[in-house]
């Protein structure tokens, strides 16, 4: 059987990063820059007030006390936008909203929580330090300087400092769009009736949700039956519109196997055992003018899960131009003992409470259900067969 990390390997050696495209920030969330993005002008690009309340000159209010308040005339308002100059004459204030240019001649801001809150004269009952509640120019960003690096991941927090420098689009690698098709004769849409023999089809669901919470696109297809020659035309009909390619079911050892029937004599996609429990029987190649990588996965629900957190996610990572390889591991201290076959690296569902993780009950490769109750992948080495409880083991929280 083929090492876990060797397969691994083979499919980081073949993916490559998407092509950048340049997108609008409306687009950009999840994508990865490709450039690095640099500020034309200076953030804050004025001195402005970081509180509502008083812009004043210190000399004017420094002996100001709770019982011998200061009294100033408030001169003028200054709200946020405001673009008419603005002074502020000794002996007197100003009335400022957060976010308004410092008028000229103040060298600080008294919030107005420190007042009486006046608006033809107020009572100032604590002096400020020079500079409180002001931004100065640049303090934030100095023009030219670089806000985000190539490279970075898009989220939130980025798209607002993209949008605060100016920017409208930007250059990045797009989020991959995965295609996922599920296999087999005995699936029915969930919401339909069951007949004899059947099941509601579940995979795509979870392999798109997945695809999505790696950061990527993805649709997924109705369930193609057990006919090689159905499957082929499907998929070949999709293919455009994919970046990867997604099957579960249709690769084992048996009859009726559409997936690898259909594959196979392509002859760049292999069909392997892979070294691992659940998910032994594993596919990767690339399919199309495109070469489009295809992954697939064993059909048991288990099975097709586990594989997609070990070998597709970290390959959308490399598509998305992130660091790639295998998932994040910690240690923890298994509270039950574990069973694992020789030869065959495990990844037992579990349950991770602080620094000890339980092992569910439900070890099968159909128990769906038991996946739900789990958030760890307790793995079990290939040259171990029994772990007492107590041990600590690697664990890849899910």
């Amino acid at each position: 059987m083929k090492p876990v990390d060797a397969h691994l390997d083979e499919i980081l050696r073949t993916v490559r990063p998407l092509d950048p495209a340049e997108l609008d920030l409306e687009q950009a969330l999840g994508a990865v820059l490709a450039e690095n993005v640099t500020s034309p002008v200076a953030l804050p690009p004025f001195d402005n007030s970081a509180m509502d309340g008083y812009a004043v000159r210190v000399e004017d209010v420094e002996a100001a006390t709770e019982e011998r308040p200061a009294l100033l005339p408030v001169a003028a308002d200054v709200p946020a936008g405001e673009n008419t100059p603005r002074l502020v004459e000794p002996g007197s204030v100003t009335r400022i909203m957060t976010g308004a240019p410092l008028p000229e001649g103040a060298d600080a801001v008294v919030p107005v929580e420190w007042t009486d809150g006046g608006t033809i004269r107020v009572a100032i009952h604590r002096a400020p330090e020079p500079g409180n509640a002001i931004r100065r120019s640049g303090e934030d960003v100095r023009a030219g300087d670089v806000v985000l690096a190539a490279g970075t991941l898009i989220g939130p927090a980025q798209l607002g400092i993209l949008a605060g420098v100016g920017r409208r689009s930007v250059r990045a690698r797009p989020r991959p769009r995965v295609l996922v098709l599920s296999t087999g004769a005995e699936l029915v849409e969930p919401g339909l009736p069951l007949g004899p023999g059947q099941i509601w089809e579940s995979n795509s669901f979870t392999l798109v949700a997945a695809v999505r919470q790696a950061g990527g696109e993805s649709r997924r297809r109705s369930a193609v039956g057990d006919d090689p020659a159905a499957f082929l035309e499907t998929l070949t009909g999709l293919l455009g519109e994919a970046d990867a390619v997604i099957t579960s079911g249709g690769i084992s050892m048996g009859a009726y196997e559409p997936v690898k029937e259909a594959l196979t004599p392509l002859g760049t996609v292999r069909f392997e055992k892979v070294a691992m429990q659940p998910g032994m029987p594993q596919g990767f190649g690339v399919i199309g003018e495109r070469n489009t990588p295809i992954f697939t996965l064993p059909g048991n629900p288990v099975s097709s899960y586990v594989s997609f957190v070990l070998f597709v996610r970290p390959a959308l990572d490399r598509m998305r131009g992130l660091p790639a390889g295998f998932p994040r591991t910690v240690t923890a201290t298994t509270t039950a003992a574990l069973r694992s076959p020789k030869g065959k690296r495990s990844y037992l569902r579990g349950v991770l409470d602080g620094d000890e993780v339980a092992p569910v009950r439900g070890q099968g490769s159909h128990q769906l259900a038991a996946l739900a109750g789990a958030d760890a992948l307790i793995v079990v080495p290939e040259d171990t067969t029994e772990v007492p409880a107590g041990t600590a083991v690697e664990v890849i929280p899910l």
